[in-house]
């Protein structure tokens, strides 16, 4: 659980970092090829995929592909049409995505983790209901092709470790590369399909905000992130995914100073983190019950 918090934090600051320094000055595209092709840069080095069939080096890449690439696409292109709490709240579905995902593959329905995961929306979504702009439809639909394609992607590397024997032996920092290859290949495709070289960046704190971005958030984040996924039930990593929202919000209060309503965040956050706790406990009885 301790990855997950700690990316948390660290994700935390993206949404600000891209709302107030890229978005609207620096094409999108192109700010998803840079963000994803220093990761690619920082995780290469360290790939060993001599032991691994064809058919898992495919599988890696292709998750990469969607979890990063595509979500990557869709959730940059989100902040043309929203605002930073509006993409933050639009994202208060993923955990419902993750636990209907994992229920699909198991084929099992786990009521704890979907009424934990509602429990988690409800307090993600009590957070920001009110402040919603118009003519958001569109940007709705956007981040939610970003939140299932997260969604399917930690579900899909959660189920293959759990499926590939030869992945449980093999070090999770040799193989991660895969994930990246696979976002490049999407992103560079998006970029000469629908990037604009007229809005590259012009400041030093543009190209840090990239940097920063490609290199810890995403670099050592997603690593770090699915290190987690590994490690946690499926319905705490549901609620996880909406952690992000209050803390979030803090920040962009805190750093930028943008107005919102405190108690609304304390409440909401409360709920969120209400939901995780109830999860844990319910896992550990189902446990204690089948022992």
């Amino acid at each position: 659980m301790r990855y997950l918090f700690g990316v948390t934090i660290i994700w935390a600051f993206s949404f600000s970092l891209i709302g107030v320094y890229l978005s609207g000055y620096v094409d999108a595209w192109f700010s998803v090829l840079m963000r994803i092709g220093i990761a690619t840069l920082l995780f290469s080095p360290f790939l060993r995929l001599n032991k691994l069939k064809k058919e898992t080096i495919f599988k890696l890449t292709a998750i990469g592909a969607v979890q990063l690439g595509l979500m990557y696409c869709f959730y940059f292109q989100s902040f043309n049409y929203l605002t930073v709490p509006e993409v933050l709240l639009f994202s208060v579905f993923t955990p419902i995505y993750i636990t209907l995902l994992n229920d699909i593959l198991s084929k099992q329905f786990h009521k704890g983790f979907l009424l934990t995961a509602l429990i988690a929306v409800l307090g993600a979504a009590y957070i920001q209901y009110s402040s919603i702009s118009e003519n958001v439809v569109f940007g709705f639909l956007i981040t939610q092709g970003a939140n299932l394609c997260f969604a399917v992607g930690q579900v899909a590397y959660k189920y293959l470790l759990k499926s590939t024997p030869e992945l449980e032996r093999t070090p999770k920092h040799t193989i991660f590369g895969l994930f990246f290859i696979g976002a490049f290949i999407v992103s560079l495709i998006a970029f000469f399909v629908f990037g604009s070289t007229k809005k590259m960046p012009t400041t030093p704190v543009q190209w840090g905000v990239l940097l920063y971005l490609g290199a810890v958030a995403s670099g050592l984040g997603y690593f770090f992130w699915n290190q987690g996924v590994i490690r946690v039930n499926t319905g705490a990593l549901a609620i996880m995914n909406n952690a992000l929202i209050p803390l979030g919000l803090i920040v962009n209060i805190l750093i930028w100073n943008k107005e919102a309503d405190i108690k609304k965040i304390l409440i909401g956050g409360s709920l969120i983190f209400a939901s995780l706790a109830i999860n844990q406990y319910l896992n550990k009885r189902n446990k204690y019950v089948k022992e």
